[in-house]
């Protein structure tokens, strides 16, 4: 039996929070073993050049990824085979944000400027507003009138 699609909406916001623990946590660790806030960044330092580059391309590629994924979903697929492909669409482009985030705050890390530690903090809270729902769902997948009472009927 297939699972129910509050089922698949469950598992895929588990694995989004997560990867925002993760990242909140790695990022509280290296901030306290750190103990440094640099707010004077070192044009020596190619990582003051690199993380902001690899931030935005993470964050157009998440969008771009994720567009690109939700538009192989046909309208005729199987509610439980469009909730599957919503799920894949959404871990990639979950990964191209916590990637980032990951080398920013390990370049933080490094020396502690604090650039890299804000970059750090926007692309977390980016991914933390990414969190999927019902509502979302809904709005990104084509959904057939079937498809749509058949999600209401399961859900209840």
């Amino acid at each position: 039996m297939a699972a129910k699609p509050s089922e698949s909406l469950k598992t895929l916001s588990i694995i989004h929070l997560a990867l925002v623990v993760t990242i909140l946590v790695f990022g509280v660790f290296k901030f306290v073993s750190n103990g440094t806030f640099i707010a004077n960044a070192d044009p020596n330092d190619i990582f003051i050049y690199v993380i902001p580059v690899v931030a935005a391309f993470g964050y157009f590629m998440s969008q771009f990824m994720f567009k690109k994924q939700l538009l192989a979903i046909d309208r005729t697929d199987a509610l439980t085979l469009k909730l599957a492909k919503y799920q894949a669409a959404s871990i990639v482009k979950y990964a191209f944000i916590e990637g980032p985030a990951f080398l920013a705050i390990i370049a933080y890390g490094f020396n502690g400027n604090a650039l890299f530690l804000v970059i750090a903090i926007f692309l977390v809270v980016y991914l933390f507003m990414q969190k999927p729902n019902q509502k979302k769902f809904m709005e990104d997948v084509p959904l057939t009138i079937e498809d749509k009472k058949e999600f209401k009927n399961t859900n209840r």
